[in-house]
């Protein structure tokens, strides 16, 4: 069988992201929509255009290749009236005036990070070795106003817990009239010093990261409110009951923030003070965890506090404390707001995410149709939506105003060379949304096939969608070498109310186990036949590399053979804020870590199983895959290793995408008895 070239060009075109339109972002009038996109669907290097929503043409606006850069615009941020944008270039920092057409360095120190404009776009924030800084946009008075007071100490930079696990990537927030900022102040001194290293490159010393284990300390996170008149106020709140930080703004309401308890039952929202004090605008509780959820909270122009609330089995949307979305639509993210109106995604189908908006005189009303993942950004009049469906991984993106046509953004990203048929199952008492992939030009009649899991089923994603991802292009892939491929979202999974996901509290292992044999079981009731059900296998990565191995370890007898990489084997080995929410704090309930490591069950392998591991990978450290090879090793069960040199969490190199996916198809095949 000639193997199709999908490995190779998932490499090159970085998962079909290259060449497709991201970050749009209108103008205040409406008129313009800035975005980023690569020159072609394997250009690297991500260009800032303009949209005339008028005419539909684009024009560019800045090219890092022109600017001498070796990288892309990975972001920009723009002025309230959406014409001027700056961004960062190799550590440079950059000014286009998008109404001109001028792009021009801003002189400043070197290293320059999340450069941020102020809203009358007067002047820019950005932060340089862990200093928060700002410059005048024409390059003078570039000047701290907050310098770290010691290492591991930074000023204007969100922690590792809160890009990873809170959806807040920022630390610092301008006032509304450009006088001021709101900056996180992050001090990681308390938390556990890990070491990376090439193994390779023996000359080379390890790398320290500073990363907060379950059950130790975490970052201390306070916030203080500089003037660029010198001024510095602390801003207080308990920190002892709320040690995180979960999200901060500032409006014309002045500026505000959310903080959430250690075990993270107890999210306040707080209205912050010139002072420095804080008043409680709400509170939110819940007997497990308060989930957190994009864009929240945010405050309407009118002052109504926008947030969300679990009412039952449905996650709603709230304004001021009411609900406004029915039962059953469950509350995706929000996406921002306009006067009094609310732009967000929500599903009322799991495996579906539509974009809707809510004002108060007409309630909610839903903006996108048909199959997909729709999401979209809305501002002076100008709808931004972006789907992504079947055919098209990198989504196709439409510019909507009143009175004009509809005004594609092109997409120059590369139409995948495999085509996925998936056919949607729901298997089994909880229902569980699954995709089935069979081999292109599969007939009834040509026997029973070998199976192939290929789940992630943790809480962080679904892969059971109708949004055509790229990992839909890879199932396809491994179902056209001869398998059937199946894909189970499990209990825990977003998308299908506070219940489900709350089912997994305290055993992150057992029911999504039991979710993948269900899902397995009921497809080969459904379809008598068609699955050869003594040749099983399942590949995942992270917590789907977890699960894999799980699988083998757990139940040889459904399941023959695992590839499972990045996997985390031992909670207690990765983040506070993430394994606390599930598992509870491991001093108060070790049994839950106890029961959900593989490390402990090394003695009972007995099937084929791969570990992959990048060994750069600051996410989930090599530490877990390397104990859990060593138990095995202990307890003389025969496994194998593939250790991948200067890899984080998801390879980047191209000959590693492309072949480590051949690896994996060769090993299970093998291990399957198929060659």
């Amino acid at each position: 069988m000639t193997t199709p070239s999908l490995p190779r060009q998932l490499a090159r075109t970085r998962r079909f992201t290259l060449g497709a339109p991201t970050r749009p972002e209108p103008s205040a009038d409406g008129t313009t929509v800035l975005f980023l996109r690569g020159r072609s669907g394997t250009d690297p290097l991500a260009c800032l255009w303009a949209l005339d929503t008028a005419t539909g043409a684009e024009r560019l606006v800045a090219d890092p290749a022109a600017l001498g850069a070796a990288e892309g615009i990975a972001a920009y941020s723009t002025d309230a009236a959406g014409t001027l944008a700056a961004f960062g270039l190799d550590g440079a920092l950059w000014l286009a005036d998008t109404a001109a057409g001028t792009v021009r360095a801003v002189p400043t120190v070197a290293g320059v990070e999340d450069p941020r404009l102020d809203p009358t776009g007067h002047r820019i924030a950005y932060v340089s070795g862990g200093a928060l800084r700002v410059v005048d946009v024409d390059g003078t008075d570039d000047r701290a106003l907050a310098e770290p007071e010691a290492e591991d100490v930074s000023y204007g930079l969100a922690e590792y817990v809160a890009s990873e696990e809170m959806y807040r990537d920022r630390g610092h927030w301008w006032s509304p009239d450009g006088t001021a900022l709101l900056v996180a102040r992050v001090d990681d001194r308390p938390l556990a010093r890990l070491f990376l290293t090439d193994p390779a490159d023996p000359h080379r010393p390890p790398r320290a990261v500073r990363y907060p284990l379950a059950g130790t300390a975490n970052a201390e996170v306070t916030l203080r409110l500089l003037g660029l008149d010198g001024s510095d106020t602390e801003v207080r709140w308990d920190h002892a009951a709320f040690e995180y930080l979960t999200a901060a703004g500032w409006d014309a309401h002045g500026p505000y923030a959310a903080v959430q308890s250690r075990d993270q039952r107890t999210v306040r929202t707080l209205a912050i003070a010139p002072d420095g004090t804080t008043q409680p605008l709400a509170e939110r509780r819940d007997a497990h965890w308060v989930e957190l959820l994009p864009g929240l909270p945010v405050r309407t122009a009118g002052g109504a506090l926008v947030d969300t609330a679990d009412l039952g089995d449905t996650r709603h949307l709230t304004v001021d404390g009411e609900p406004v979305t029915p039962p059953g639509l469950q509350l995706r993210a929000v996406l921002g707001t306009e006067c009094e109106q609310v732009l967000f995604t929500a599903s009322d189908e799991p495996t579906e995410t539509h974009l809707w908006t809510y004002q108060p005189d007409t309630g909610p009303r839903r903006l996108s149709s048909g199959p997909g993942l729709h999401t979209g950004v809305r501002r002076g009049g100008t709808l931004v939506l972006t789907t992504r469906s079947p055919g098209h991984p990198g989504g196709f993106t439409t510019a909507l105003r009143e009175g004009s046509a509809p005004r594609p953004l092109t997409s120059y990203a590369e139409p995948p060379v495999v085509t996925p048929r998936p056919e949607p199952l729901r298997l089994g008492p909880h229902e569980l949304r699954a995709n089935l992939f069979l081999p292109t030009g599969h007939r009834p009649d040509d026997g029973p096939l070998p199976v192939l899991l290929d789940p992630y089923a943790g809480p962080a994603l679904q892969k059971a969608t109708t949004g055509g991802l790229w990992w839909d292009q890879v199932s396809q892939w491994f179902a056209d070498q001869g398998f059937a491929v199946l894909v189970v979202d499990g209990r825990g999974t977003p998308g299908r109310g506070p219940r489900w996901d709350k089912t997994i509290w305290g055993d992150k292992a057992g029911p999504a186990l039991e979710d993948q044999i269900e899902g397995l079981h009921e497809t080969a009731r459904l379809r008598p036949g068609l699955l050869d059900l003594d040749r099983v296998a399942i590949r995942g990565w992270s917590y789907g590399g977890f699960l894999a191995a799980l699988a083998v370890l757990r139940r040889p007898d459904v399941f023959h053979a695992a590839s499972a990489g990045a996997a985390p084997t031992d909670w207690r080995l990765y983040d506070t804020h993430w394994q606390e929410r599930f598992l509870g704090h491991p001093d108060e309930h070790p049994e839950h870590y106890d029961s959900g490591s593989l490390i402990a069950l090394a003695p009972e392998l007995s099937r084929p199983l791969l570990l992959i591991q990048g060994l750069a990978d600051d996410n989930v450290h090599p530490a877990h895959t390397l104990r859990l090879s060593a138990a095995l090793l202990a307890a003389a069960r025969p496994h194998e290793v593939l250790p991948l040199r200067a890899t984080g969490h998801r390879p980047t190199d191209e000959a590693v995408i492309e072949n480590l996916l051949h690896h994996e198809l060769h090993f299970l095949r093998r291990s399957l008895g198929l060659e």
